[in-house]
């Protein structure tokens, strides 16, 4: 089973911690479509003929385009790639585009597969929108859950981002607390991080913000994964969690190693031989789709990269690695000191090495310690 991801590369404006590819003019989006549809034809043999179980539309913010973009897509998609056994299908959705009338037109993307809402959401909380410089406003991020609701669909899930300077513990609890009441089964939670030429970054130098609080981001991830455990989510990896069977499926494939192709400006595709992205340029990915010709580098994967990326994806899952698999055994556990100096970072059970709470605040560390030259 492989997926597909498209990178749809527009937002209304910036946020403030934002480091991913896009464009807050939408001048060229029809011409991005098309360039997009070329591409799909283009890259029509990268997954081998392997069926797809996914398609998730990311970015920027897909839900700014209209229904009848999204079926161009997935039809042509449906022209190379076998779509009878797709499980998910996912939408990446801003709080303030789901109007009413918006959800009624995605609603009828039923029919081409659509069954799963990513919402925004961030905080249900004004000042920290603000801090974040999001577009939406915490009631609209509460009107756009009941709605998708109201129209049918159970799938959702929403991000949440924690170690702000504007939220506290007490404001962070009543963020879980409004998941809970909203009875959502899945949630994909962050710590602020502040990532190099953002304005978040520039404002920090600047002396403009706050500097991020990592004891306090530290304190709010403990808090989330006692509040999810305590009411029935599995921290199937460190940042998600989810109720039974609510897993995300096309997230799930990346930590498990499964292939998928990457369409769009800055996308990235994974044929478990070599990684690829493409260009992260509106303009010159539509240029060079036009001539014909596909705007990515590429690197081939040696054997000890794909042994390390195994230990990295696996670790962070409730799955956990099965070091026998990647040609660690108990002895490089204990020469890396994770037995005799962090004996409460990991549990080893049948040579299955899986982080604990504690563990899962170091999990890069831990990973980094365990890998091959």
């Amino acid at each position: 089973m492989a997926g597909i991801y498209i990178h749809i590369p527009f937002c209304k404006q910036a946020c403030h911690y934002c480091n991913f590819y896009f464009s807050t003019s939408l001048r060229n989006k029809d011409k991005f479509v098309e360039a997009l549809l070329k591409e799909i034809e283009l890259t029509k043999d990268y997954l081998a003929g392997e069926q797809l179980d996914t398609i998730y539309f990311g970015g920027g913010t897909p839900s700014l385009l209209e229904k009848e973009e999204i079926i161009k897509i997935v039809d042509k998609i449906a022209v190379y790639h076998n779509l009878n056994q797709l499980q998910e299908f996912t939408l990446e959705a801003n709080p303030d585009d789901l109007s009413p009338d918006k959800i009624k037109a995605f609603a009828e993307l039923k029919k081409w597969g659509f069954n799963r809402f990513s919402i925004g959401v961030q905080s249900f909380f004004d000042e920290d929108l603000q801090y974040m410089n999001r577009v939406h406003k915490a009631q609209e991020a509460l009107d756009s859950i009941k709605r998708v609701q109201d129209a049918g669909f159970e799938n959702i899930t929403i991000d949440l981002i924690y170690g702000t300077p504007t939220m506290n513990n007490e404001r962070w609890q009543k963020n879980l607390d409004t998941v809970f009441q909203l009875n959502i089964p899945h949630i994909s939670s962050y710590a602020l991080t502040v990532e190099p030429k953002t304005f978040l970054e520039r404002k920090i130098k600047r002396g403009e913000s706050k500097p991020v609080d990592e004891e306090q981001a530290a304190q709010q991830f403990k808090i989330l994964m006692d509040q999810m455990r305590k009411h029935g989510y599995r921290q199937y990896e460190i940042s998600n969690f989810a109720k039974p069977g609510k897993y995300a499926v096309h997230n799930t494939n990346y930590w498990r190693g499964k292939k998928y192709l990457g369409l769009g400006p800055s996308a990235h595709s994974f044929n478990q031989t070599a990684r690829r992205w493409n260009i992260a340029n509106n303009i010159s990915y539509i240029e060079s789709i036009n001539k014909a010709q596909l705007p990515f580098e590429e690197e081939i994967l040696t054997e000890a990269q794909k042994v390390n990326e195994k230990i990295m994806t696996s670790l962070r899952t409730m799955w956990g690695l099965n070091i026998s698999e990647c040609g660690i055994n108990n002895a490089a556990l204990i020469k890396n000191k994770l037995i005799t100096i962090n004996p409460t970072h990991y549990s080893l059970i049948n040579d299955v090495l899986i982080l604990t709470d504690e563990g899962r605040m170091f999990a890069d560390g831990i990973a980094a310690s365990l890998f091959i030259e």
